[in-house]
């Protein structure tokens, strides 16, 4: 890598100015140590920072740019919008086209809102919860990140405690304890928490798939066993799919594992990259959304014709090409997590690849990987060591151990060849 004088300048700047120098505290490099390189410019699997480094970028902006940064399809659709102007606040057909879509492609999705962003989502799906069975409860697991609304910012009590304690400050006590968490993949610990507080759980909420604990899938029958246990009790299911919607699979983890939550979550790819989310769910659920029923959730840049532009032309490019996408990004995360592991394997390192598709996370463990607990057993040092030296040969990854990296379309044989190359004079360096 060339000098990274600037970016470690305006780090240093921005660090006057904005809280940590940064706006989401993922981009703080906090977990690996040094500085984020400040990035100026993107274009296809690749990113280049103001220093003038050009990498082969895996975190595609935290998973929407599936079809590779900067594409035609979605770069050309915004400059047309944006000659009509910004925002209006008011009802546009193109909201109602790309509502209609995401309904077609998710049939859980009977009726959709967008709004902002994925925590905005989560925050009015779990309002959506409460006031539509009247209970106040939530349960979530541990190592699963819904956004920073306050009844999500919480973590597991410690031994046997039940109800949830606030995992940052400024989240009252008394809120907190309305969260239940559970460990992911473990049957009987829900049950538990079930035959304790099931009267009064609302709903039960995940990520499907993990990508916030880095990647973890869930065990054979988990998501079959949450639908027939929150059915049983009168809750709903709500599936998380902020970071797995249309990535995993056009349909995401619903389509994949084919389990109908009451709920969806949905956000990254339905932007194309700007700002989106949307909720949505079934009919006799989403009735009590406002203004047709008395669950209040409203903003002024929802539906934002921009964002709606960007993610009709992302969603119908997925949709027209969805034979040729998706097969090519299992193959591409295949190919990656088959070379990784021979070389793994020969160096005799305590290394575990978790992938599903085109997400995928290296663990610095020998551990199977399949809740939190595990996940947390991972030498983070040496992934800290291991992301620089990936850094240093030209290689972005997800500057956390607990972090998935993403597969775009546009990344070809070059890109992966590189990276492997790469992955395999890091681990010699580390």
């Amino acid at each position: 890598m060339k000098k990274t004088k600037l970016s470690e300048r305006y780090h240093h700047k921005a660090k006057q100015i904005i809280p940590g120098g940064v706006n989401s505290p993922a981009r703080a490099f906090l977990s690996v140590g040094g500085f984020p390189r400040y990035i100026k410019s993107a274009k296809g699997p690749f990113i280049k920072d103001i220093d003038g480094n050009k990498y082969i970028d895996y975190v595609m902006s935290w998973g929407p740019m599936i079809l590779g940064h900067s594409h035609k399809n979605v770069r050309l659709a915004v400059q047309k919008t944006l000659k009509s102007g910004a925002s209006f606040g008011a009802p546009t057909v193109a909201e109602y086209e790309l509502a209609k879509l995401v309904s077609s492609i998710y049939p859980a999705m009977e009726k959709v809102r967008l709004v902002n962003s994925g925590t905005e989502a989560v925050m009015s799906a779990i309002r959506l919860a409460r006031g539509h069975t009247g209970r106040d409860m939530i349960l979530k697991f541990d190592g699963c990140y819904h956004g920073h609304c306050d009844s999500m910012l919480v973590a597991a009590g410690s031994g046997a405690q039940t109800l949830g304690v606030p995992n940052s400050k400024g989240v009252p006590a008394d809120l907190a304890k309305l969260t239940l968490t559970a460990r992911f993949n473990d049957k009987k610990d829900v049950e538990r928490l079930f035959e304790k507080h099931g009267g009064a759980i609302a709903a039960v909420i995940l990520e499907p798939v993990i990508g916030n604990m880095g990647l973890i899938k869930p065990n054979e029958g988990f998501l079959e066993f949450l639908r027939e246990i929150t059915e049983k009790h009168g809750a709903l299911l709500i599936f998380d799919e902020v970071m797995t919607g249309f990535r995993l699979a056009l349909g995401g983890a619903c389509e994949i594992y084919g389990v109908v939550p009451d709920i969806v979550t949905l956000g990254k790819i339905i932007g194309g990259g700007l700002p989106i989310g949307a909720y949505g769910g079934k009919l006799d659920v989403m009735k009590n959304v406002a203004p047709e029923g008395g669950v209040y959730q409203a903003g002024t840049l929802s539906g934002n014709p921009l964002a709606v532009a960007a993610g009709l032309a992302m969603l119908r490019t997925l949709v027209k090409t969805r034979s040729k996408v998706y097969p090519a990004l299992e193959e591409k995360g295949a190919f990656l997590e088959g070379a990784m592991g021979d070389i793994i394997k020969k160096a005799g390192e305590k290394i575990r690849v978790n992938r599903m598709g085109s997400m995928f996370t290296i663990f610095f463990t020998d551990r199977e990987i399949n809740c939190a607990d595990c996940a947390k057993k991972s030498d983070t040092a040496k992934f800290s060591r291991f992301f620089h030296e990936m850094l240093n040969r030209g290689v972005y990854m997800a500057p956390s151990q607990f972090e998935a990296n993403f597969i775009s379309y546009a990344h070809d044989g070059m890109c992966l060849e590189k990276t492997v190359k790469a992955f395999g004079e890091a681990l010699k360096n580390i």
